[in-house]
C-alpha cells in the first residue's frame, strides 16, 4: 500500500500521467475487492471488459474511474464482409456505448480483427474502414464530448495474424481511411517490440492519435533468438507463457522498452490519458498474490521511469 494506507494517486514523474490497471485476472471479478485494491494502491483507473452496465455502474459508484471499456464481441463483425452484418455490429456497439456512457465510460477498446482470415487484406481493411467509420460517427456526438475508440495493436494469433491495425501501415490506413477524429491508438509498446517495430518512432508518429496507453513490456530472449530464429516452428519449442520461442511479455522495466523516452514524448504532446498496466508475465501471473505483486512492481517502476 502507498503511504501506509493514505490514498495517493500513482502518477509518473515524467508527465504526471495517472497509472491504472487492466482487468485480466480471475480475482478481479469481485468488484468490491477490485475497487479496494485499486484505491489502496493508488491506481486511478481500471480498464474493464464489456461488462454489463450494472457492473460498470458498481465500479464507478465504488469511486474508481474508468480507463477503457471493451466493445462487445465478436469484434470481427465490425469488419464483416456482408454490409448487413457490419451494420448490425455497429448498432450493437452503439447501444452498448450508450448504456455505459452515463457511468463515465468514454474510451472503448477493441482489436480490429478482419472477418475472414483468408480474405485479401486490402479488402478486409476496406470493410473495417466502413464499419469503424460508421461506429465512430454515431458515438462522436454523445453529450459531454463524445466517445472514442482505441485500436489495440496485438497482431492476433498465428499463422494469419488477422488484426488489421498493429503496424504503422495498418494504423495509418484505417485512421486516415475513416477520417474519424475519435478513432485512435491504444499504444502498447510490447506488441511493437515483438514485431521488430521501434515503439519510440511509432509514438513520435502517432502520439496525437494515442488516446490510451498500456503498461506492458517485451523481453527479447537473445539465446533463443539465435537458437530458433523468428520464422520457423521449433522442433522442440521451449515452454514460454505469454510469449513464443524468442520473446515474452513482461511487466514494465523487465523488457526492452525505453519508458523514460516514451513518457517524455507523451508529456511533450500534452497527453491527457492514463497508463493502464496489463499484466502478462510468467514471473507474476498464476496466483492472486503474484499478480498483485506484479501490478505493484509495475506501478513502482512507472512512477520513477
Amino acid at each position: 500500500m502507498l503511504n501506509q494506507g493514505v490514498l495517493i494517486m500513482a502518477k509518473t514523474t515524467t508527465g504526471s500521467i495517472p497509472i491504472g490497471i487492466r482487468c485480466n485476472c480471475k480475482w478481479m471479478s469481485d468488484i468490491g475487492d477490485l475497487a479496494a485494491f485499486a484505491k489502496e494502491n493508488g491506481f486511478e483507473c481500471v480498464d474493464t471488459g464489456a461488462w454489463a452496465p450494472e457492473q460498470i455502474k458498481a465500479l464507478s459508484d465504488a469511486g474508481v474511474a474508468l480507463g477503457t471499456v471493451d466493445l462487445p464481441e465478436p469484434w470481427s463483425e465490425l469488419a464483416a464482409v456482408d454490409s448487413a452484418r457490419r451494420t448490425a455490429a455497429v448498432d450493437r456497439c452503439v447501444d452498448y456505448v450508450k448504456s455505459v456512457y452515463e457511468y463515465g465510460a468514454r474510451v472503448f477498446f477493441v482489436c480490429p480483427f478482419g472477418d475472414d482470415a483468408a480474405e485479401n487484406r486490402q479488402t478486409a481493411m476496406d470493410h473495417a474502414i466502413a464499419g469503424y467509420g460508421r461506429l465512430c460517427e454515431q458515438i462522436a456526438g454523445l453529450p459531454g464530448g463524445g466517445a472514442k475508440i482505441v485500436l489495440e495493436g496485438w497482431p492476433g494469433p498465428a499463422p494469419n495474424f488477422p488484426v488489421l491495425a498493429c503496424t504503422p501501415e495498418g494504423y495509418r490506413t484505417i485512421i486516415e481511411g475513416t477520417g474519424a477524429a475519435n478513432l485512435g491508438v491504444n499504444f502498447d509498446p510490447s506488441h511493437l517490440i515483438r514485431m521488430g517495430i521501434d515503439p519510440v518512432r511509432f509514438l513520435e508518429e502517432f502520439v496525437s492519435a494515442s488516446f490510451h496507453v498500456h503498461g506492458k513490456d517485451t523481453e527479447i530472449l537473445g539465446e533463443n533468438l539465435y537458437e530458433y530464429g523468428t520464422l520457423q516452428t521449433a522442433v522442440a519449442p521451449p515452454s514460454i507463457s505469454f510469449g513464443e520461442t524468442y520473446w515474452r511479455y513482461t511487466i514494465p522495466g523487465h523488457g526492452c522498452t525505453r519508458w523514460g523516452k516514451l513518457l517524455g514524448i507523451l508529456a511533450d504532446a500534452g497527453y491527457g490519458g492514463s497508463i493502464s498496466i496489463e499484466l502478462e508475465d510468467m514471473n507474476f501471473n498464476g496466483t492472486e498474490e503474484g499478480e498483485k505483486r506484479g501490478f505493484i512492481a509495475s506501478r513502482d517502476f512507472l512512477v520513477h521511469a
